[in-house]
C-alpha cells in the first residue's frame, strides 16, 4: 500500500472505524429481499428496508426534507 491509502489496483482501503463514521454521518439504506423455498415452492417472502444513520443525521435529513416540502407546497399554492 502506498502513502495515499490506495492499493496497487487503485482501490481505497478504509478501516472499519472510518466506514462506520461515514455511514453514521451520511446514512446508508439497506434493501434486501429474502425468499424461503422448499422444492421450488415459495413459502416465505421477506422484504427488508432499513435506514442506518446517526440520530443527529436523521433529524437533519428529516428537517431538510420538511423544508423542501414546504417550499414545494408554497410554490404550488402561489
Amino acid at each position: 500500500m502506498s502513502d495515499t491509502g490506495l492499493s496497487q489496483n487503485g482501490q481505497e482501503h478504509v478501516s472499519l472505524c472510518e466506514a462506520l463514521d461515514r455511514i453514521l454521518n451520511k446514512g446508508a439504506v439497506v434493501v434486501a429481499d429474502l425468499t424461503i423455498s422448499v422444492a421450488d415452492i415459495d413459502l416465505i417472502f421477506i422484504n427488508l428496508q432499513a435506514l442506518v444513520t446517526s440520530v443527529e443525521t436523521g433529524r437533519r435529513l428529516q428537517q431538510e426534507a420538511a423544508n423542501e416540502q414546504r417550499a414545494v407546497d408554497t410554490d404550488d399554492a402561489g
